[in-house]
């Protein structure tokens, strides 16, 4: 890291002008949290791996920004060059910036990974000491970074309306119709998920995201692509042309946009039956969160419309094909999860002397008789993988399985490495945070178990996250709610202990594209405790998780997680004439019920319990053999408080 940083630092006093700083963000050129191997800058020149931070390199430190998620594994990545800076206590990088940088400091960022919000708010802060931001013509980062990994060629692939529910040309109209409402006669498009959604096309550029690097712009009349042509078969070209969308290449968009600014941007697909829907308007809408600061410097600020994207309501509210889809998908996943918990239940008490998933004990301390025997978090994700890619319609994983075993399962987003994992132990907790990417559906469900005897302070904690599991996924509320207003749910059974966690309670999951992140402000629509949940009331259609979980640092972690539906609910009275809305759970795999302190369950919280099991038994019975299926019926049955 110290050459690295000798380096850039070399390149900043060269620079024209001069740098006294260096923002290296996360983000790509389309303001992705989970990005490609070769653009993770800000992972290349600090070691810390996680999906989400800042790096800020002056003449004399370096700091790392990150939030919640993160504290733990910051820690234990950062070398002692590092400053760990945390989000929601220590002050803002822009803070930071305006408070301890010179007079007119120059602070320079790639404008390609950097919002059009972040920029203005950047700029905003800077200004009461003259201090500016610094576009730059190339990234620093790429300039001292050796053997960076090679973009992505991989096809463009067609997502069938089987599975997309909804065609093309009714997504670009109802695009256009939203342009015709705000008097904006374009938009640009720099979400990967949007791009993809819209036009019903996959690729395979991002791990673990059916995206392709692309971006869009769609006028009142014409609709372009702008993405690496070697990825377009001439089947994907022929798909295109019919849609009438124009196929440019990807480096095309900058110029584009500043042709879209002088309205000279022109596509040989345009249709003159769209006259109706021109307008006399020069605006032009951008997404503030998602559009980068390179592509609006090409804009007239003046006659930019800074909202947020029309498309991504529309995405999140899912059609009934996808609805059914992601259903399907869920039992197909949730049969993988029982049968892997059944294999591992078994290789735990075979291998290590464990008393098991249902009987609470404490192990006989047995050791695997070889090292090729050994049970690691790793190799078994690894089997669980295995189990998930024999279902239909399985194209890999959602996110890089969190398999954490002890004092692993406090690091809220750990992600196990090969020579480096931990060993599975019976006698501490296990934590399982894992999804998959099928064509009809993405998942993504956490169970925490313990194969051992778990100790009393465990157990609480477990009932207290499972108690407030079920109160979010049992609420009704009335429409207009957004999921700020109904985190407090999942986190109250904690604060009665005086405990609490450091991430959001749910985020929104993809039709076969993202399963989005807790924290990612994307969205649109979310349950947490931070301000921007406010944002987008929850509707019906919409898919949240329920997902509330405890960590102990240095000793275990706990996480349940559920995808919920969105649905209207039947109420006895109308206040308001308002509506009310409820959830569905459509996650299906059981919970452990020796954690759970059943006379701390009110018996309201007992029969969701029961009821939830007996639908699991019989939801997943047809996937299962004799051994998984009686597994599964032990771990389903009723259960009841004695008084």
């Amino acid at each position: 890291m110290s050459e690295i940083l000798s380096s850039l630092r070399s390149l900043m006093a060269s620079h024209s002008p001069p740098l006294d700083a260096l923002v290296v963000p996360s983000e790509d050129y389309h303001q992705s949290e989970y990005v490609s191997a070769r653009d993770k800058r800000r992972e290349f020149v600090s070691g810390f791996t996680g999906s989400a931070g800042l790096a800020l390199i002056t003449k004399n430190e370096a700091r790392l920004w990150t939030d919640g998620r993160y504290f733990l594994q910051a820690t234990q990545q950062l070398s002692n060059e590092w400053t760990l800076m945390r989000m929601g206590e220590d002050p803002l990088v822009e803070a930071w910036m305006s408070d301890n940088l010179s007079e007119e400091a120059n602070i320079g960022v790639d404008p390609w990974c950097v919002s059009v919000d972040t920029a203005n708010r950047w700029n905003k802060s800077f200004a009461k000491k003259n201090q500016k931001l610094i576009p730059t013509t190339t990234d620093l980062v790429d300039e001292v970074w050796q053997n960076r990994p090679p973009s992505q060629t991989s096809p463009l692939a067609v997502h069938p309306l089987e599975f997309a529910g909804r065609s093309v040309p009714d997504k670009l109209e109802e695009l256009r119709s939203k342009l015709k409402q705000e008097s904006a006669r374009g938009y640009v498009i720099a979400a990967l998920d949007e791009v993809a959604w819209l036009y019903n096309i996959r690729g395979t550029d991002v791990a673990y995201c059916p995206v392709a690097h692309a971006f869009a712009i769609v006028t009142t009349d014409s609709a372009f692509l702008y993405v690496d042509k070697k990825k377009v078969s001439d089947e994907v070209s022929e798909y295109f042309k019919g849609l009438g969308v124009e196929v440019r290449e990807y480096t095309d968009v900058i110029s584009d946009v500043a042709l879209l600014a002088s309205d000279r941007l022109f596509s040989s697909f345009s249709s003159k039956s769209t006259n109706d829907m021109e307008i006399d308007s020069d605006w032009l809408w951008v997404d503030p969160a998602k559009c980068c600061y390179a592509l609006y410097s090409k804009l007239d600020a003046d006659k930019v419309l800074l909202q947020p994207s029309p498309l991504s309501l529309p995405k999140a509210l899912k059609n009934p094909v996808e609805l059914d889809g992601l259903k399907k998908a869920h039992v197909r996943d949730g049969a993988a999860v029982v049968q892997y918990l059944v294999w591992l239940d078994q290789q735990m008490q075979e291998l290590y002397g464990a008393s098991g998933y249902f009987l609470e004990a404490e192990s006989n301390k047995k050791k695997p008789t070889s090292e090729t025997a050994k049970l690691t978090e790793l190799t078994v994700s690894d089997k669980l993988e295995s189990l998930r890619a024999a279902k239909e319609h399985f194209r890999g994983l959602s996110f890089p399985t969190i398999s954490s075993v002890g004092s692993n399962a406090a690091i809220i987003h750990y992600s196990p490495e090969p020579g480096a994992c931990a060993e599975m132990d019976p006698d501490q907790i296990y934590l399982c945070d894992s999804g998959a990417q099928y064509l009809d559906g993405t998942t993504d469900i956490t169970r925490t178990v313990h194969f051992g005897k778990p100790s009393a302070h465990e157990k609480d904690c477990y009932t207290a996250v499972f108690k407030g599991h079920v109160a979010l996924g049992n609420a009704r509320f009335p429409k207009g709610t957004s999921g700020y207003t109904l985190d407090i749910l999942a986190r109250a059974p904690l604060w009665k202990y005086g405990l609490d966690y450091r991430h959001g309670t749910g985020h929104g999951v993809g039709s076969y594209l993202f399963s989005c992140c807790w924290d990612d402000y994307a969205g649109p629509h979310q349950v947490s405790f931070r301000p921007h949940a406010r944002n987008v009331p929850l509707q019906a259609s919409m898919t949240v998780t329920d997902e509330p979980g405890y960590y102990e640092d240095g000793n275990f972690g706990i996480r349940l997680e559920n995808v919920l539906v969105v649905n209207d609910a039947e109420t006895e009275f109308n206040f308001g004439d308002k509506g009310y809305l409820q959830f569905e759970h459509i996650t299906w795999a059981p919970y452990q019920v020796k954690l759970i302190n059943l006379e701390q369950l009110t018996q309201e919280e007992i029969d969701w319990l029961n009821t939830y099991h007996l639908k699991c038994k019989d939801i997943l019975a047809p996937f299962m053999n004799q051994t998984e299926m009686e597994w599964l019926m032990k771990a389903t049955e009723p259960v009841s408080v004695l008084v």
